[in-house]
């Protein structure tokens, strides 16, 4: 997913400007949000609402992983994913996981970061990357992504 701006995040919040997570408006929530400051969570009326759903579910996608992007650097942006497996047979901890992985195959195995399902590559625990905690070395998976889906951001950035 490319990075969203405040106004994309802001059309998927309910816009009641209700101020019941704290806040004067969607907007701001919107900012809030971007930063990490709040949570979707924080939004009763998404939370509360049925006619929300949809913007519930989508709003959740694209936050669910936010503290790990910010612990890692690596952004995943599905809509350039081929789901060619590069990344999935070249990631360390993926082969370390079963080596059959690194032939293309065994990614059913459990313990990995990667895995392709349905033509897409899925982060299946971005917390067993190599970017977690203190090293932030590796950049495999980035090398090797030929449609620039995979990016390692500056942390923090």
């Amino acid at each position: 997913m490319p990075a969203l701006n405040a106004f994309q995040v802001y059309k998927l919040l309910p816009q009641t400007n209700c101020g019941r997570c704290g806040l004067a408006n969607c907007m701001a929530f919107a900012v809030e949000l971007l930063s990490g400051k709040k949570k979707v969570e924080n939004c009763l009326p998404l939370i509360e609402e049925s006619k929300y759903a949809s913007k519930l579910k989508q709003l959740q996608e694209i936050f669910t992983t936010t503290d790990e992007v910010q612990e890692t650097g690596l952004v995943y942006h599905e809509d350039k994913c081929t789901g060619c497996g590069a990344c999935v047979t070249v990631c360390p901890v993926d082969v370390n996981a079963s080596q059959l992985i690194a032939g293309g195959k065994g990614c059913e195995v459990e313990g990995v970061v990667f895995r392709v399902e349905d033509g897409k590559t899925k982060i299946v625990d971005l917390k067993k990357c190599r970017r977690m905690g203190s090293q932030k070395t590796c950049r495999v998976c980035e090398i090797y992504c030929g449609t620039g889906a995979i990016e390692i951001r500056a942390v923090g950035g």
